[in-house]
Formats: C-alpha cells, sequence, structure tokens
C-alpha cells in the first residue's frame, strides 16, 4: 500500500484567479455588485468580512428583500420528463456536425441507448411568489425546477441536451453550460466535466469545438458491471435520488441560483416505484412519483427591495439567502392524505446548511429516513430530524395517517448560518417554518406502502485490497479556496487512479470553514469521522462529505467500468467556482 499527498507548489495561484475575474467581467456578462477597491481583504481564516460593497445592480438594495406572506402558494410538482421517439440528428458515438465536441461514447456498444430524451436549456418568465415580480430564470425546459428524469436500472438512455441561453445575457451568469447528472455512474465525457461547457459560440478548454447541443450518454447501470459480466452490475451498488445541475467551470454557482437544477429517480426490481408490487422482493415503498413520492428542491434566495433575484458573482466568501423556496416557491404548503408519502429532500443551496424537524403543534414528530445522498439505508433510521450540506438529500417517508383531517405540520430549518463559513451549530427555536404540510383527506385507495425493516444490505469493506491511501487538505489561502495547496487546473490530474483498484480518501478541513466535499462518479463509504465510526444516517454508500472545521473524515472508494477525467470539490458552489476543485484521471 502506498501513501500520496500532492504537494503545493510556489506557483501563481493568486494571479490566475484575479486573470480569471478579468475574464469573466471583460466578457460583459456581470452585471452585479463588485467589492470597493478599499474594502478589507480577509487573511487565512479571519472571520472579519468585507462590507463596503458599491451596489449596481437594478439599483436597489441588496439584502433587504420584500416581505412575502408565508404559505399562500401550493408546492409546485416537477413535470415528468418524457422520451421522444427520435432525435434529429440521429445520435451517433462521436460527437456530430452541430454537436459540441466531445469524445467519442465509451459505452456505446456494449450499452446502447434504448430510450431517447431532448432537454431544451432556455430563459423564461417564473414567478417566486405571487407578491413578487414574474421575472426571468434559466431553466431545463424553461423550469424550475426542470423536469423529473425517471429511469430505470439496465435501460441505457440518451439525453440531448440544447443550450438555448441568450448569448447577449447581460447579469450574473454565463450563457455556456455544462451539465452534471449527480452522482450518476457515468462515462467521462457525459459526466459535466466543469470545462466540458459549450454554446453555439464557446466552449471549454476540454472540448474541441463549440456546439449547439451535446449528447450525454447514461448506460444506467450498477456499478461494477466488470464484475458482473452476466447483468448490469452489482444491485446492492444502486441509487435513487439524484439531480443534475450546471457545472460551467467558474459560472456553477450562478448558473444554478438561476434555476439550473432538475431531479432524476432511478428504479430496479428492489426500489421498484410500485407500492403494490407483488414481487416478493420489492421494498413497496411510498410510490407514485408526484403523488405520494414527491421531490422536494430546498433553495435559500436573496431578492433586492424591488422583489429581483439579487447575487454576487465576485463575494467568494458568499451570501446566505433571506427567503427559503422548494420547488421554486417561496414557503409554499402541499396537500397530503392521511397515508404515508415519500420525501426526497435536496440542499440545493448554493452555501446554506439545513437541520430539518417535523413540528406540529409545537411539537417535534418523528419520521423515517430511508436513504442517504439517494442510497437507501441497510435500515430505516426513526428519527426526528434530517441535516443536509449543501447537495446532499436525504430521503424520508412521513406517515400522515397518525393525524386527523384538518391538521397542519411544518417542516422547519433550526440551523443557524450566517455567513459563508458555515453553520454556527445553534439551533434556534423555534426556528423557521419552510413547507406546510395541510392534510386534506383521507386515502384515496387503502395505503399499502410500508417501510420494511431491511432496505439495501452493503457489501462488506475489505481493508486489505486496499491499494492506496490518499490525503487531500481543503483551506483557505491568500483569500483563495485550494485543495492542497492548490488551485484547480482542468488540464492536470492531481490524481491518477486505477480502475477497479480501492483507495482510503483522508479528506481534511483545515481552518474553521465548513466544506461539503462532493466526489464525482462512486459512491464511497465513509469509514471513520474523526476516528469514530460514523452515525447511522452516514453509514449507507455517500458522495458528498460534510466537513466541519478541522475534522478528518476517512472513506473507502473504488472507481470501476470507466475511465477518464473527473473529479472532487467542494460542493459550497461559492468554494467551487473560486478554484476549490481536483481533477482525477481514472486510468485502465
Amino acid at each position: 500500500m502506498s501513501h500520496d499527498t500532492a504537494k503545493p507548489k510556489s506557483s501563481s495561484k493568486k494571479r490566475r484567479l484575479l486573470n480569471s475575474a478579468m475574464a469573466m467581467a471583460a466578457t460583459g456578462l456581470v452585471a452585479y455588485p463588485l467589492r470597493d477597491s478599499n474594502a478589507q481583504t480577509t487573511k487565512k481564516d479571519d472571520k472579519s468580512k468585507s462590507s463596503a460593497i458599491k451596489d449596481d445592480f437594478k439599483k436597489s438594495t441588496p439584502g433587504k428583500s420584500p416581505y412575502t406572506t408565508p404559505f399562500i402558494v401550493p408546492l409546485p410538482i416537477p413535470q415528468l420528463k418524457q422520451p421522444v421517439t427520435q432525435l434529429e440528428p440521429e445520435p451517433t458515438k462521436a460527437a456530430a456536425k452541430d454537436e459540441a465536441g466531445r469524445l467519442p461514447h465509451q459505452a456505446w456498444e456494449r450499452f446502447p441507448p434504448r430510450k431517447f430524451y431532448e432537454l431544451n436549456v432556455r430563459e423564461d418568465n417564473h414567478s417566486f411568489h405571487p407578491e413578487l415580480p414574474t421575472q426571468k430564470i434559466w431553466g431545463y425546459d424553461g423550469l424550475l425546477p426542470g423536469p423529473t428524469f425517471i429511469f430505470r436500472y439496465g435501460e441505457a438512455a440518451l439525453v440531448r441536451i440544447e443550450n438555448n441561453l441568450p448569448t447577449n445575457h447581460v447579469g450574473y451568469g454565463s450563457p455556456e453550460i455544462s451539465t452534471h447528472l449527480h452522482n450518476g455512474h457515468t462515462p467521462s465525457e457525459s459526466d459535466g466535466f466543469p470545462s466540458d461547457f459549450y454554446s453555439r459560440e464557446k466552449c471549454g478548454s476540454t472540448l474541441t469545438r463549440p456546439g449547439r447541443y451535446k449528447d450525454h450518454h447514461y448506460p444506467n447501470i450498477y456499478t461494477n458491471a466488470d464484475g458482473y459480466p452476466d447483468s448490469y452490475g452489482d444491485t446492492y451498488e444502486a441509487l435513487g435520488t439524484l439531480w443534475y445541475h450546471d457545472h460551467r467551470m467558474e459560472f456553477t454557482a450562478p448558473n444554478v441560483y438561476k434555476g439550473l437544477a432538475g431531479f432524476c429517480l432511478m428504479f430496479d426490481e428492489l426500489d421498484s416505484g410500485n407500492e403494490n408490487d407483488p414481487n416478493p422482493a420489492a421494498l413497496r415503498l411510498p410510490s407514485g412519483v408526484g403523488r405520494y413520492d414527491i421531490p422536494l428542491l430546498f433553495q435559500d434566495k436573496i431578492f433586492d427591495s424591488s422583489g429581483y433575484l439579487y447575487f454576487n458573482q465576485f463575494d467568494s466568501e458568499g451570501i446566505v439567502g433571506e427567503k427559503f423556496c422548494v420547488n421554486g416557491k417561496i414557503q409554499p404548503y402541499f396537500e397530503v392524505e392521511r397515508r404515508k408519502y415519500r420525501f426526497r429532500m435536496l440542499n440545493g443551496s448554493a452555501l446554506r446548511f439545513y437541520e430539518f424537524y417535523l413540528v406540529h403543534n409545537n411539537a417535534d414528530q418523528s419520521f423515517w429516513h430511508i436513504a442517504n445522498d439517494g442510497n437507501l439505508l441497510p435500515t430505516p433510521v426513526n428519527t426526528n430530524r434530517v441535516r443536509l450540506a449543501t447537495a446532499e438529500r436525504g430521503d424520508i417517508v412521513i406517515d400522515f395517517s397518525k393525524y386527523p383531517v384538518g391538521s397542519q405540520l411544518f417542516i422547519v430549518n433550526r440551523l443557524e448560518h450566517l455567513d459563508g463559513r458555515g453553520p454556527t451549530g445553534a439551533l434556534l427555536q423555534p426556528g423557521t417554518p419552510i413547507l406546510r404540510f395541510d392534510v386534506k383527506s383521507e386515502p384515496a385507495t387503502p395505503d399499502k406502502s410500508r417501510v420494511p425493516p431491511v432496505l439495501r444490505p452493503l457489501r462488506p469493506v475489505f481493508p486489505t485490497q486496499v491499494k492506496k491511501i490518499r490525503k487531500w487538505e481543503f483551506d483557505r489561502e491568500n483569500d483563495m479556496w485550494t485543495v492542497n495547496g492548490k488551485l484547480f487546473d482542468e488540464t492536470k490530474p492531481m490524481a491518477t487512479v486505477k480502475r477497479g483498484e480501492a483507495e482510503i480518501w483522508e479528506l481534511q478541513g483545515k481552518g474553521s470553514w465548513s466544506h461539503p466535499v462532493h466526489i464525482h462518479f462512486e459512491e464511497a463509504r465513509i469509514v471513520t469521522r474523526n476516528g469514530l465510526p460514523p452515525p447511522a444516517h452516514e453509514r449507507g454508500r455517500k458522495d458528498v462529505f460534510e466537513l466541519r472545521p478541522n475534522e478528518v473524515v476517512r472513506i473507502h472508494v473504488c472507481f470501476r467500468d470507466f475511465v477518464g477525467k473527473y473529479i472532487m470539490h467542494c460542493h459550497n458552489t461559492i468554494h467551487e467556482d473560486h478554484h476549490m476543485m481536483v481533477r482525477f484521471d481514472v486510468v485502465p
């Protein structure tokens, strides 16, 4: 077994970041507040903040969002994405003439696509709340959230993602896109690498040309298909709740904030999406996506004094929102029947962490926590809280049969989070109600769903099979976000990983900042958190690892089936955009 820690070099890191900022300003794509030239800069882990901000966005005052009446808007349910019979031009293994210049699909012959989709990325109108003005957002199919994809294991899909964002855009964000299916077991050329961004006029350094669209090939296999050649991989490695979002290098935070996010749900024989499934192996969890199986996208936002969405691209510490949105609406309500529901909770905020409680008549209620980061836990956890760092997911089941018709319950956030440093750790009482459940009626049909005592078992981890230990330090140096002392270089891998070989990655948070670390392509298992076994809800497979200040998390990971370039990064998208990312290459 070998040990590897990439050593920082005495490079011009600050010059590179400044050059990136100058390039962004030169595009004319940024029209939001810039820091005043006399503002004080923050030294390493200095808790002081730069407060002198020159406001030039819509001539309004940020941080003074207008009052909005809570719980007058129904919770919108994202549309289900429907496949198409054909695409024109017909998809091919190599990039077509009008397509962005990607590498050929490496799994094309082995897992040919059986379903085809077309996703239109465009600007459209959106209402966050009836007391705020209707305004422009960017959305997949013009929607916030984007449409929900329903995939099944063993049915490979091809999604054509066409970029129709306005190229003459002025304001925060950038109209090039690179779509990432988080955390799909996806070949590198379809993973949404940050510099694989494209529009009709521009492209990133890891593509060969711009294009109108880019075809993403999703084999929809379990991981370790090589180890199970007669099937679609190891069924113990199934994912359930995924999401897709923009990953454009240096503009992920504003592009996602502006609306580029949606759900993708995976089903198989065990988690079949049918609570009446006669198959004895099926879990029969609450089902019917959009009816009893509900995706919930939680995001915090800031609106200026005129009621328009506000964002400051150049604030490297980030801003914490004042308004809480669920599926694109501020503090909505949702009518439920007296039966069990599955809620797929996603923290899609730029930097805020949440700790959610279910409250009825001022008392905390219990529920079942069944999945973490989209992975079913080995056994359900009965709890009264769910903590989600940025990009984490948590599936829960609430049984509303315990409450009479006319009852009202609330999802309440109690975790205090004041700035980009991370949550303070304080739990606020009573907290902020974000979503209201109205128990409206008896169930339309008898509720045959259940929460069985065993969900999806885990394979054992064998320490003797570990081939390498790598150490990664997430830090703030000279006002810049670094990993092992380096800024992200999309052209150079900081690690070369051999396909199919298990490794231990030691993730360490330096200083007094929190970092939700996301690793693309494979799920991993937490071995220890600060030398101790992880808590029950973290004992499944994960792809986001919350690093609190000075924490050390050791994970077991093995990259299988595909090769190519992938990334690890802080999913505080402000940190990510300021180059807190690592490229690693998986090789045969």
